[in-house]
């Protein structure tokens, strides 16, 4: 039996990547290997006024399976690097696998994932969620180069990243790979040349459709209409949510039949504005901020709600602005009749993946993976990006043509099973283990 760490977010963090983290183990639980998730306790620097604890979802998500979670890394405590290294190398794993999102976790991981390999005789995989940054900072580049020299070999959900991953190190050679096969001795010795294997995102296997849910039931309770676009997760500035309102309101102003609604938390308020601890917090964070960030990239102002209220559409938008707890996902995608995500710009997305578990549609720009997984017209249609008029157009042709759920599932047997992500098992004749 195989033994795999992974290192990345636990189950009691909010975000894509916590869920990912929690799927991912689940697999390669149910494929017969030995799983840890070595987590963070703290994710990022003190300052950031943010709080990204989960305290809405209830269930354990590990009941009934063998997964071990140890929390151990504060990104402040450099200390708990070094325990981080001690933990990894007492279950002396054969693969560790690092969830890469966000350049400022670069020192931390860069520091782990050395030491790591120089004391086990493991396979260091970094999967990269994201190599460009959605907020530009000055150090981003510097902190990438550290932390993506330390693996063995890595992961890509789409060919936009592995492009990224390119010009970090572009006199790097790189073979792409889709079939998860790769050289292990480049785990044993520095050779030319390193492995990227490409798979898409996984659909998070923790949200399941009910056959039982009563959708008009639901919408009446929410006040809903006929239709109903769906924007999900957090509210911030990439994810365009300042366009889906317009162009929802050019909609709302020709039919009385469609309904938007926005479930998410606004990404930078979450924390209690009345505490000292919060202002001094906000204070420190937006000085750091002007001097690092590019003002372009800075969200800290971002208020698209603002929007409903200005464009009279008040009647016809239901809102949902806080952190919803895994239990309650369901529900609203089961609401809805298809995914809006007018996106700036577009890593792999997880609320993509998540509409998949309902066969939803979704609406996209033309933007990052997305030409890579829906097909325009066939189990979604793609908008420019930036263009309110196209954006409008695309959820007026999908009231003309709507997309047969069908379509939808058939896409998603085809790319997107979390079986494609990772399959490790002890049986060597394995064809899949990677």
């Amino acid at each position: 039996m195989k033994k795999v760490v992974i290192f990345g977010p636990g189950p009691q963090f909010k975000g894509g990547i916590a869920n990912y983290t929690t799927s991912l183990a689940k697999s390669l639980d149910k494929l017969c290997a030995e799983v840890t998730i070595v987590s963070w306790t703290q994710q990022y620097p003190s300052i950031i006024p943010r709080d990204f604890i989960d305290r809405a979802s209830k269930k354990d998500l590990f009941e009934g399976t063998n997964i071990k979670v140890k929390y151990v890394t504060n990104y402040n405590n450099p200390l708990s690097w070094n325990r981080t290294v001690a933990v990894i190398s007492e279950i002396n794993p054969d693969v560790v696998v690092f969830q890469w999102a966000i350049s400022i976790q670069g020192l931390p991981i860069g520091w782990i994932a050395a030491r790591v390999k120089n004391q086990c005789k493991c396979e260091i995989i970094f999967d990269l969620h994201v190599v460009a940054q959605k907020e530009v900072s000055l150090i981003d580049k510097r902190l990438l180069r550290y932390a993506l020299s330390k693996p063995h070999s890595f992961i890509v959900h789409s060919l936009k990243t592995f492009e990224e991953l390119k010009k970090i190190f572009p006199k790097q050679e790189f073979i792409l790979t889709e079939n998860r096969k790769r050289e292990t001795e480049n785990r044993k010795r520095e050779t030319e040349h390193q492995n990227v294997i490409q798979l898409y995102h996984p659909v998070y296997d923790m949200f399941q459709h009910d056959p039982n849910f009563d959708k008009e039931k639901i919408k009446k309770e929410l006040g809903l209409r006929k239709y109903v676009f769906l924007f999900f997760g957090f509210i911030r500035k990439y994810k365009g949510l300042h366009n889906v309102i317009p162009a929802f309101a050019k909609l709302a102003k020709e039919r009385e039949d469609v309904s938007l609604l926005i479930v998410g938390e606004s990404f930078w308020n979450t924390l209690d504005t009345t505490k000292l601890s919060t202002r001094i917090k906000k204070a420190v964070f937006g000085v750091a901020k002007k001097i690092l960030v590019r003002s372009a990239d800075d969200e800290s102002n971002y208020r698209p709600l603002e929007l409903i209220s200005q464009l009279g559409i008040k009647d016809q938008t239901v809102v949902v602005n806080r952190y919803v707890g895994n239990e309650e996902v369901p529900k609203y995608f089961q609401a809805a009749d298809c995914n809006v995500l007018f996106y700036l710009v577009a890593t792999p997305s997880g609320v993509e993946s998540i509409a998949y578990n309902f066969n939803l549609p979704s609406l996209a720009t033309r933007v990052g993976h997305f030409p890579e997984t829906i097909k325009h017209g066939y189990n979604g249609y793609l908008a420019e990006p930036e263009n309110i008029d196209s954006m409008y157009e695309m959820m007026k042709e999908f009231l003309i043509n709507p997309i047969p759920s069908e379509r939808v599932a058939e896409q998603y047997k085809k790319v997107f099973r979390m079986k494609k992500c990772f399959d490790y098992c002890s049986n060597s004749k394995c064809k899949n283990s990677i």
